[in-house]
């Protein structure tokens, strides 16, 4: 274990992270305070006369509007409703988890990730439970209830500790969370409030965004993390938890035939479904090729949710009806309602993040502070590669205080996107990097909303195990993906590869 001094430093600043994180008000109370803030800066810059040249129309000036005068107040409780409805991020990802849920909630899920860590040759069982924590980003809370505890009976079951295979799945489910050989509803929901942050500069390149935006990096970034998380657990973590002296009782619950009928059906499903979609996309005459000369310009990745939709809700009800979890309409109603239900505090988040960022975008305030800030950070020649990693340090810094990802970028995006957009970088460029910090910083994260659950597995093998003793063992995982992924960032960038379908990293001249 690690050595004292080290250990009581560590905990030290644990304590205090989880200290002023449970001092800082709820996320939606959050949002409220900030769109209080909006409507009061933007009397005072208005009264001041703030303003700057119209980027989009060169020779006009925009100034701040004052959203609490007679127009102002009467625009506030106007756009209530409609800002609340045409928040992006908010149908995209109801219906995305619509299709999701039912994966889940029949079983296809579980079951096959369970069927991914347990069919794998012993050599290989490391780097599949950490593909298989990736690739569960599908579902994030199948991933940490599942694998985590799956990780360590398995380890445990060949005569290794079981704290790291715990540690490799959970590297693997968040660490890798923004990460995944699939669209996920990461995509749709971080692609949303991109679009809105973005067409506070530029709406015209907004309505280009695609959900797609990082899929390409995205994929790279599922091989480079399964790699560096099984070296980490067999060069680093393994080896410094040493021996397990400790009796095992779980088993590991494999497959039934059941569940590996469920799981052969459901991917003929995924097969088929996908044959299906291609003719509507590959042949220039298909209804969502739209005659595009190219697939990237193709209405398809303006779609994605739809897509995404049918591509889990087929094989989730081909499995459910294989393996008797669905046996009628009702219970495919009632597993779509249970989802919803799950979706409560996100809806009532999004009416509170709708405001705060159509005020931010009314006012003219996001516009100006983009300008001026991308000024400033010129005029200080604070830019390219230093900029990039200053802004994965504060994004990171900031998740260990504030658990939720949508949360995070909904107040980081309307600062951010536009600022650097204004320096030259697109949005999806931005995107990305908050992406990597994000997923990078959530194993080390005592306020992240799973944190607790996974020393509680960890307890069954010791005890002993508390938040400085998870932080430990995960450090060495954040510092990694941290670091690789940065490299494998500017790496991109240098090469000027598109992070997406038709998502360059640099803003068109």
């Amino acid at each position: 274990m690690e050595n004292t001094k080290n250990r009581g430093f560590i905990l030290r600043s644990l304590d205090g992270i989880e200290r002023t994180g449970n001092k800082l008000p709820h996320p939606v109370t959050l949002f409220a305070i900030f769109s209080v803030l909006i409507l009061v800066l933007s009397a005072i810059f208005s009264t001041l006369g703030v303003s700057v040249e119209d980027p989009m129309n060169p020779g006009e000036t925009l100034t701040v509007r004052n959203l609490l005068n007679s127009e102002g107040i009467l625009y506030l409780f106007q756009s209530m409703v409609t800002n609340f409805t045409g928040f992006a991020p908010l149908g995209t990802v109801l219906v995305t988890m619509l299709g999701i849920g039912l994966a889940e909630r029949s079983g296809l899920i579980s079951a096959a990730l369970r069927g991914l860590v347990t069919s794998v040759p012993k050599q290989l069982l490391t780097a599949a439970l950490v593909f298989g924590g990736v690739m569960s980003s599908m579902a994030a809370d199948a991933g940490y209830v599942v694998l985590t505890p799956l990780g360590a009976v398995l380890f445990a079951g060949m005569g290794r500790h079981p704290l790291a295979g715990l540690a490799a799945a959970f590297a693997g489910v968040s660490g890798g969370f923004s990460a995944n050989l699939l669209l996920t509803s990461l995509d749709p929901l971080l692609g949303g409030i991109t679009q809105d942050a973005a067409a506070i500069l530029n709406p015209e390149y907004a309505e280009s965004i695609n959900y797609a935006m990082n899929y390409y990096f995205m994929i790279a970034s599922v091989f480079m993390i399964t790699i560096v998380g099984t070296l980490v657990t067999e060069k680093i973590v393994e080896p410094r938890l040493g021996a397990y002296k400790g009796t095992v009782t779980e088993e590991v619950n494999t497959l039934s035939s059941l569940e590996k009928k469920g799981l052969w059906g459901a991917l003929a499903s995924i097969i088929v479904v996908s044959i299906g979609i291609a003719l509507l996309v590959v042949p220039s005459w298909g209804p969502l090729r739209a005659g595009a000369e190219e697939i990237v310009n193709a209405p398809f990745f303006q779609v994605l949710v739809p897509v995404i939709l049918i591509l889990f809700i087929v094989p989730g009800f081909v499995y459910g009806v294989i393996t008797k979890a669905i046996r009628n309409d009702k219970d495919v109603a009632n597993q779509l309602s249970e989802t919803m239900e799950t979706m409560g505090s996100y809806i009532v988040l999004a009416f509170v993040a709708a405001q705060f960022v159509a005020y931010f975008t009314t006012s003219n305030l996001g516009l100006v502070l983009a300008v001026n800030g991308a000024e400033f950070l010129d005029s200080t020649g604070f830019t390219g590669y230093p900029l990039i990693l200053a802004f994965l340090l504060i994004t990171g810094f900031i998740n260990l205080f504030i658990g939720s990802a949508s949360a995070k970028w909904a107040i980081m995006a309307p600062v951010f996107v536009p600022i650097m957009m204004e320096l030259g970088y697109s949005p999806e460029l931005t995107q990305v990097v908050y992406r990597i910090a994000d997923s990078s910083t959530n194993i080390i994260s005592p306020l992240m909303p799973y944190f607790a659950i996974v020393i509680a597995f960890a307890q069954k093998y010791d005890k002993k195990v508390g938040i400085g003793t998870l932080i430990a063992t995960m450090l060495p995982y954040s510092i990694a993906f941290f670091v690789v992924w940065t490299i494998m960032l500017f790496v991109w960038m240098a090469f000027g590869i598109d992070l997406g379908p038709g998502s360059g990293i640099y803003m068109p001249e």
